[in-house]
């Protein structure tokens, strides 16, 4: 079978299921999603056989520390992952909720539902925790779904997926309400984004080249889980130890995900006070600085920033630094920079968090809070399919309800037109 029958053939098959998935019960829902959780913990010694397969693979093509990160899986990440569609299984079920309901002067009743979007299929990166995230969310919100992981997770991809298939199964779900594509030709994606006829919703999970070449073949309608090159503003009166930490936080906690700081910012009136020490705090984690001409008149011994570290989403223990004059040269630089991901102000007077929250334009805008929050998880979605930086038709985490659509529904009593 070719890599165009196979991809079709998967489609099909999810589309047909996504009709019996859409009308499946809350309670049969999460009977599967449990089944599914607990598959995972029984299965841990499995999952981190076939993981470190791709760890060995990902050495040897010599990524990065922070990117070997993402993709580990360990006792504590399986657990996270069974918990993550655990937590799924407590919330509400989003398909079938009336969002709204009117009466016009002629006696019709005009309300709006929720309703599953159909078949989602997801294109991502690195983490093998997205594909249980992924496959939690699909099927509490009704949807079928189509899984094109990395080749770097491969494995790692191809026993999670196996394990959900099967407590699916098992659990009475439709059979094809999961699919996999296992091979990692390129060819696959672009035969994928091309289904329009079966496929509702292609989200895409990757670097700024992988969304490209996905935005520009696809006749589905695709969410964009872009770069995340985030900042944090310390503003000229935040307090300095509370920025300290979330600056550290954002940047040091996990470097190797998208909600890591990139870039900091940092008012002029408090540079002097507060970069030396933020620095050297940096540099014993193991963090390469690279500043503005500014800073380095305060900090010497750093790498000089150019145009090209401003745009960069390092994924990495490497961090940019600017200093600005007032907060509207910071908001520009993040408007002009910023992927419209994630970006923070740490600042204690409220008409300048006021006017940071309303004037950037990203998913999730922070005051005095770390970067690294922006994930379904932490947002209580229980998990996210991915974190929307478009404005259509979802933004920021993308949870359950994002995974819906709407339609009308009209009740009359024999009206008719004139």
């Amino acid at each position: 079978m070719s890599i165009k029958e196979m991809v079709l053939e998967k489609a099909k098959n999810a589309k047909q299921a996504s009709r019996i998935l859409a009308k499946t019960s809350t309670s049969a829902k999460n009977n599967a999603l449990n089944a599914m959780a607990d598959g995972l913990l029984s299965a841990k010694d499995e999952l981190k056989r076939e993981n470190e397969k791709d760890i060995a693979y990902a050495k040897e093509k010599g990524l990065s520390s922070a990117l070997i990160d993402r993709l580990t899986l360990n006792d504590k990440r399986i657990e996270a992952m069974a918990n993550g569609i655990k937590e799924i299984v407590a919330l509400p079920d989003p398909v079938g909720e009336v969002t709204r309901m009117w009466q016009r002067p002629n006696g019709l009743r005009i309300g709006k539902i929720r309703v599953p979007l159909g078949v989602i299929g997801i294109i991502y990166e690195s983490r093998p925790n997205v594909t249980a995230d992924a496959v939690g969310l699909c099927i509490k919100s009704g949807n079928a779904i189509i899984l094109r992981g990395g080749s770097e997770a491969i494995n790692s991809n191809i026993a999670i997926a196996n394990i959900l298939v099967r407590s699916a199964m098992d659990a009475g779900l439709p059979e094809g309400c999961i699919q996999l594509i296992d091979i990692t030709d390129r060819q696959a994606i672009m035969e994928m984004v091309k289904l329009d006829e079966y496929i509702d919703l292609i989200v895409a999970r990757g670097g700024f080249e992988l969304i490209k070449v996905i935005s520009e073949n696809s006749t589905i309608p695709v969410a964009k889980h872009s770069a995340g090159v985030c900042h944090t503003y310390v503003d000229a009166n935040a307090d300095l130890q509370m920025a300290e930490d979330i600056c550290f936080n954002a940047k040091v906690q996990r470097p190797g995900v998208c909600n890591a700081m990139e870039t900091m910012l940092v008012h002029k009136d408090i540079a002097h006070s507060f970069l030396p020490r933020m620095i050297q705090r940096f540099k014993e984690a193991g963090v390469e600085i690279r500043g503005c001409a500014k800073t380095k008149k305060i900090v010497p011994d750093i790498i000089d920033a150019t145009e090209e570290d401003w745009w960069t989403e390092y994924l990495d223990l490497i961090l940019s630094i600017k200093i600005v004059d007032d907060i509207n040269e910071a908001i520009d630089h993040i408007m002009t920079y910023g992927s419209h991901h994630s970006d923070a102000i740490v600042t204690k007077d409220y008409d300048r968090a006021m006017k940071f929250l309303n004037e950037v334009d990203s998913s999730a805008v922070y005051v005095n809070a770390s970067t690294r929050f922006t994930d379904g998880n932490e947002f209580g979605l229980g998990a996210e399919l991915g974190i929307s930086t478009q404005k259509l038709h979802s933004r920021g985490p993308m949870g359950l309800e994002d995974l819906t659509s709407q339609k009308y529904i009209i009740f009359g009593s024999g009206q008719i037109r004139q």
